[in-house]
């Protein structure tokens, strides 16, 4: 009988090349899939590119498919791409920066070509204005609006109108309006002021605590939309507020008008070209919601869970691949 002999080759076959081709091609495509999950009732047309800011993932701009497109690794609170492509963050405090700071980053080189050292306890928010100065919210012993040039020079001071006792809680997403003034979400005083730069004086004051304090609907970021009515978010509160220009709620959204837990400390928010309003949820961990998008009857049509924490604040870049076009000082 003769013997059966069998050899074994060192080279891999093409079925075995062709085998781990398809599942590294797999494996992409549900990492991506895995990254821009579509739930039951989302609209699964709808992608987003988004920059987002905070303490765990500090400043990263995620792609319309989930992924981490770039990062800069210092921890912030608010941040904008700006027209020139670089990236603009006001810091928490962190080496080099022990009371927060403004920093304009290089995109593709990563360099700080500008920055600002906070001069209290905390820098909260920054914006260019059209001039292209700055405008910084210094929180601490005296809170107040300052306007920078790109020397650091303080061009112009704006006491803030709110409590003392806690700095970390005085103001969030100071922003200018269309008419020059500025309006300041002021958290422990359950207030948004519109405040004149010039002498400091409040104009006109938002009220959020209608519910009753213990409801928590501390004001977090302000925006002042085109129709003069004014959207809120109300951190802890866990709602959305838009108020009209007399301060009455118009328009509101919670977790009970949602069918589901997606708000977690409702920081962020921006209202898009076409009427939905995109919402962050900053205590967001693991797979949860970070971001999601509503339309004006409730509904869910877009959001983000990938990361491992939720964003401070963010801004919408695209959507479709289509940029969103906004002043950055609006």
């Amino acid at each position: 009988m003769q013997k059966r002999i069998v050899t074994q080759s060192n080279q891999p076959s093409h079925l075995s090349l062709l085998g781990l081709l398809l599942l590294l091609t797999l494996s992409s495509v549900l990492c991506i899939a895995l990254a821009s999950r579509v739930y039951a009732g989302d609209d699964a047309t709808i992608k987003h590119s988004f920059l987002g800011v905070g303490k765990a993932n500090k400043a990263v701009i995620v792609g319309e498919d989930g992924t981490v497109e770039w990062k800069f690794n210092m921890p912030a609170s608010d941040g904008w791409v700006l027209p020139n492509g670089n990236v603009l963050l006001a810091l928490y405090g962190t080496k080099g920066f022990p009371n927060g700071g403004v920093v304009e980053v290089d995109r593709k080189t990563k360099k700080i070509i500008f920055q600002y050292k906070g001069r209290q306890k905390e820098t909260s928010t920054v914006q260019l204005l059209p001039d292209g100065t700055f405008l910084v919210a210094e929180l601490g012993p005296q809170p107040r609006a300052v306007v920078i040039n790109r020397n650091g020079d303080v061009l112009k001071t704006t006491p803030l109108q709110c409590q003392k006792q806690n700095a970390h809680m005085q103001t969030r997403m100071l922003r200018v309006l269309p008419n020059g003034n500025y309006i300041a979400p002021h958290l422990f005083d359950f207030a948004v002021k519109e405040y004149k730069p010039d002498t400091g004086e409040v104009v006109q004051t938002i009220a959020t605590d209608e519910r009753g304090r213990d409801k928590r609907d501390w004001p977090f970021t302000a925006i002042r939309l085109k129709n003069g009515n004014t959207l809120i978010a109300c951190t802890n509160g866990n709602r959305i507020i838009e108020t009209d220009a007399d301060g009455k709620i118009v328009w509101s959204v919670t977790n009970a008008d949602l069918g589901e837990k997606l708000f977690n400390d409702a920081c962020g928010a921006q209202r898009l070209p076409n009427g939905n309003t995109v919402i962050s949820s900053y205590h967001a961990k693991g797979d949860q919601v970070k971001l999601f998008e509503v339309t004006r009857d409730k509904k869910v049509v877009w959001r983000y869970s990938g990361m491992k924490a939720g964003f401070h604040h963010f801004q919408i870049l695209t959507t479709n691949g289509k940029p969103i076009k906004e002043n950055t000082w609006k």
